[in-house]
């Protein structure tokens, strides 16, 4: 994976930008524009704008603080199988320990802020009971499912909420 990051010394964003990447131990390349010419030309050429932070991650442009668009470009270079953001446990466990009445499927207890569980609307309580048309019975089911998906793929969701199905779609 290629991090180009392009910003000054003096840009509060762009301090933000490299401490979240190495929050999340993805290495980069920095480039000051402020005293490199060559590489102000370059990111305005690659981005067509002349403020910074300015990100390239593996050739796709990143203009600002997006931190959304970073993490699904990353998430996307990373390869492997998509995350849904979400922490699941079987349904029928949680069912039992809180004397619920659940359907089979996997028990929503976190939802990552910003992850496609939570842009697609995935709220704790929900009950996965079908992800990409394949039933989930169980929390270890998302996995497989989402090992037959890729990355910014979109595909349908079916929660159980508060006694009814609905229909979502997420974004991997």
């Amino acid at each position: 994976m290629s991090v180009i990051v392009y910003s000054t010394p003096t840009c509060g964003y762009c301090h933000q930008v490299k401490a979240y990447l190495h929050q999340r131990g993805v290495s980069f390349t920095e480039h000051d524009v402020s005293r490199d010419r060559d590489a102000a030309i370059e990111m305005v050429r690659v981005s067509g704008q002349q403020g910074v932070p300015v990100l390239v991650i593996d050739g796709q442009v990143v203009v600002g603080f997006n931190r959304q668009q970073i993490d699904h470009l990353l998430a996307k270079s990373a390869g492997g199988p998509p995350r849904l953001g979400a922490a699941v446990a079987d349904a029928a466990i949680m069912a039992a320990r809180r004397g619920l009445q659940l359907p089979a499927g996997a028990y929503v207890g976190k939802v990552t802020p910003d992850s496609p569980a939570a842009l697609a609307g995935l709220q704790v309580g929900d009950v996965v009971i079908r992800l990409a048309g394949q039933p989930v019975q169980a929390g270890r089911d998302i996995d497989r499912i989402l090992g037959g998906l890729r990355t910014g793929q979109t595909t349908a969701l079916e929660i159980w909420r508060q006694g009814s199905p609905v229909a979502l779609a997420i974004q991997l």
